[in-house]
């Protein structure tokens, strides 16, 4: 199937789509001081992919086979993927990404060999696009999101977490420092994220617990108010958008420097 600007993108199973990586990878590994991007003026940026894997150790292969790094932050595991972490825990997810209100996720990927669209564990789908100019292996792009109102859906992003209104073609979509959501028009209500394998997205938050105050006072339900991790820096919170989109909010989730 064609891909974005007209790049041809083959469809392949993750066994394929790992031995191909690994064979053709030809530049270094991300930096790991990279982290995450720098917050914009909400303080809302791009933090992580949660997914939930029949084989945890299989699906950390196959992004640690396009060069995801593993980093520790106290006792969460992470993979960097430049402008974002993934996360993996073991479990039995009820299907992949297709048919969920998050369709796939995409990648930018510095050798165009690799430019394809590729059926992760679990059946999470990833684009991977190529972008010769990238100065790491891969990139995160974007996040596809389907909804039954792309026009509210965007102003809520906008409203809520400080996403640009843009649009690309015929999409219309939010950015945020470190990912592009992206709004596609579906015919009937898609399923939500929870429980599948891209169980939810994560923004990281400068000052999060005022973010969640502001959040609760907008009348924005969080079904897990602010917490702090114990023994850690890291603080978490959790609510799902309107359409079923699981969100994760942290600060500090990424390893001190």
């Amino acid at each position: 199937m064609p891909g974005p600007a007209g790049i041809p993108i083959m469809k392949t199973r993750h066994v394929v789509a790992l031995s191909f990586v690994v064979a053709s990878l030809s530049v270094a590994a991300p930096r790991v001081d990279a982290q995450l991007a720098a917050p914009g003026a909400s303080g809302v940026v791009m933090g992580h992919l949660h997914l939930t894997g029949k084989d945890a150790a299989a699906s950390r292969e196959f992004w640690t086979a396009l060069s995801a790094a593993p980093v520790q932050n106290g006792t969460l595991q992470l993979l960097q993927v430049p402008g974002t972490f993934v996360m993996v825990r073991q479990g039995q997810p009820s299907a992949g990404t297709q048919g969920s209100t998050v369709d796939h996720v995409t990648c930018r990927v510095k050798d165009a060999k690799q430019a394809r669209v590729a059926t992760a564990p679990d059946g999470l789908m990833v684009h991977l696009v190529a972008d010769p100019s990238l100065d790491s292996a891969i990139r995160m792009d974007s996040i596809s999101i389907m909804t039954i109102a792309p026009e509210e859906t965007q102003a809520w992003y906008v409203k809520q977490f400080g996403a640009t209104a843009a649009k690309s073609g015929a999409i219309l979509t939010g950015k945020l420092p470190g990912v592009t959501l992206e709004f596609s028009k579906a015919e009937t209500a898609p399923a939500g994220t929870r429980g599948r394998a891209l169980d939810h997205i994560g923004f990281e938050v400068r000052n999060l617990e005022e973010f969640c105050k502001k959040l609760e006072a907008a009348g924005i339900k969080l079904d897990r108010p602010y917490t702090k991790l114990p023994n850690s820096m890291t603080a978490i919170a959790f609510l799902t958008d309107p359409w079923g989109t699981y969100i994760e909010l942290t600060e500090n989730l990424a390893p001190a420097k």
